[in-house]
């Protein structure tokens, strides 16, 4: 058994979701002490139930400790199934944090998984589900990762009530070094845009930062000055944008803003007596300070792809800043695989790589 103290480094909820999803994988009974010791709500929460209750479902596991405020943890997998679940995570739990403790062990899946998930699709404190989809999968997809994600309900906070389905088929992970988009190759839509860019022409100007602004049960408006917000300082850093404006009438209220490029993204939530163009310009600030960077994912992206690239195996990446998020997701992985990171700052830059 691995004996895992969730109170180290971040100590957060990630701490549990990484160890739940690698004992899964490895077949290792795990027991997490101090869960979310130093938070101001100390143990394990709803969404944290309800992701740990999915994830003994998918592989009949044997769990203990599973109520609200549990500061211990015991988990012991027998094997990771296919099929298709059902979960509610209740009001606007994350949908993207509850796929976080199961997405690292769904390779390993005898069959494919099937997902139907309830819950909160844009929160505070956790990756947007475009984030999700634009960003995570897509650099997934070059571990050899096989999985979608469709979102059917936005969900806001309070209230949520937002809907996505995902699946997942079993696959063999490979290695994949991470370089900023263009670095080695560029698509021919990137290409053409940066040819007519130079000749100072924006007849394509949209071609390279995509987004999504949104709102429910608020003013069109809303949405549409997050995006013009938005678009003003990418113009102003030299990008061209596309930014679709989608607005609802669903059971939770609120608005946010996804922008994504390559393996980076930014975002912003709305809340009460916060002006739409605060939240266009937070998202947009976000994903210029990464492109401005010469590294090769964004500062979120990079503590989420350490479980993958321990298991795929001779993967490498570049970041801005090593989070505290990545270093305790990085330790936890070790405890794990037995395998050791790399870390080296060269130029400015972080580079993390596992051989």
């Amino acid at each position: 058994m691995i004996e895992i103290d969730g109170s180290y480094g971040e100590g957060g909820g990630q701490v549990v979701r990484t160890a739940v999803a690698l004992s899964a994988v490895t077949g290792k009974d795990v027991k997490v002490t101090n869960i979310r010791k130093n938070r101001p709500n100390p143990g394990l929460k709803q969404q944290h139930l309800k992701a740990l209750e999915t994830a003994a479902r998918i592989c009949e596991a044997r769990v203990s400790g599973l109520f609200p405020g549990s500061s211990e943890l015991f988990f012991a997998p027998v094997e990771i199934r296919g099929g298709k679940y059902e979960v509610d995570i209740g009001t606007a739990g994350s949908i993207t944090l509850l796929l976080q403790s199961l997405m690292p062990a769904l390779p390993f899946a005898k069959e494919k998984v099937e997902l139907t998930i309830r819950g909160g699709t844009d929160v505070a404190w956790s990756p947007t589900i475009d984030y999700l989809q634009h960003v995570t999968l897509r650099a997934l997809e070059q571990l050899g990762y096989a999985g979608s994600v469709t979102l059917k309900k936005r969900g806001y906070y309070p209230r949520g009530g937002g809907g996505v389905s995902a699946v997942f088929e079993p696959c063999k992970l490979r290695g994949f070094h991470f370089r900023k988009e263009g670095e080695n190759r560029k698509s021919e839509k990137a290409r053409r845009w940066e040819e007519t860019r130079k000749k100072g022409s924006n007849t394509n100007r949209g071609t390279e930062i995509p987004g999504i602004s949104h709102a429910s049960n608020l003013p069109a408006h809303v949405p549409a000055r997050q995006a013009e917000a938005a678009e003003y300082l990418l113009l102003e850093a030299g990008c061209g944008s596309r930014i679709e404006i989608q607005s609802f009438e669903l059971p939770s209220t609120g608005s946010g803003i996804t922008l994504w490029s390559g393996y980076c993204g930014g975002s912003a939530l709305g809340k009460r007596g916060l002006p739409a163009e605060k939240v266009g310009r937070r998202a947009a600030e976000e994903i210029i300070s990464e492109l401005s960077s010469k590294a090769s994912v964004d500062v979120h992206l990079a503590d989420q792809l350490i479980p993958y690239m321990a298991l795929a195996g001779k993967s490498s990446y570049t970041v801005r800043e090593l989070t505290l998020h990545a270093a305790t997701n990085i330790w936890v992985t070790e405890q794990f695989l037995g395998v050791k990171f790399r870390i080296e700052e060269k130029e400015g830059l972080f580079e993390v790589s596992i051989d």
